[in-house]
């Protein structure tokens, strides 16, 4: 291994590989709350977006896991944190994104952080298992926030969606504080 973003502690379930991978994408808040940032983005942007980053996301998620499981090499410092920023912020934002840029960021998270999560897994020895429970989770996690927000109908939710946002870049914010504040 050259280099863990952080310390890998797989929360084991007692229930196979499988249910691993699924607890994994729904307890680990670096990889839960940049798919929630960009689900929220997918909802703002209106159906077809949301359709496509529904597909995209886990399958780029899925490739990065098996990079990540077998190159096992994770991205540097502080990317993670660097997603919560941009995703978060796009939100807060919301100004309408490209297609080509939000089909982008899709692929360019599942493959960091599918990358990311494959290493973790392959370490704890649940593999592949694991990573099709975590992108199976995404999948129907996705569906639902992109869902939710799409049906959104009266102008102050967006407002809320936005607000959503805001809290992932704080929470980014802390992330980044938190990780370079305790490496020296």
């Amino acid at each position: 291994m050259i280099s863990l973003v952080f310390s890998a502690h797989l929360v084991t379930t007692g229930l196979g590989p499988l249910f691993d991978g699924i607890g994994h994408a729904v307890v680990t808040p670096q990889d839960l709350l940049p798919v929630i940032a960009i689900a929220l983005l997918a909802g703002l942007g209106g159906k077809a977006y949301a359709r496509k980053v529904l597909f995209i996301l886990p399958a780029a998620w899925l490739v990065g896991g098996l990079l990540g499981m077998t190159l096992m090499w994770s991205a540097p410092l502080g990317t993670t944190a660097l997603s919560f920023l941009i995703l978060g912020g796009l939100v807060v934002a919301d100004r309408p994104v490209s297609e080509k840029t939000g089909m982008a960021l899709a692929v360019a998270l599942g493959l960091l952080h599918g990358q990311m999560s494959g290493v973790e897994m392959q370490a704890a020895g649940i593999g592949l298992v694991g990573i099709l429970g975590t992108v199976g989770t995404l999948f129907a996690l996705v569906s639902l926030v992109t869902g939710l927000v799409v049906s959104l109908e009266r102008p102050w939710t967006r407002i809320a969606v936005r607000v959503a946002g805001s809290w992932i870049v704080a929470v980014g914010l802390l992330y980044l504080g938190w990780t370079f504040g305790t490496r020296g």
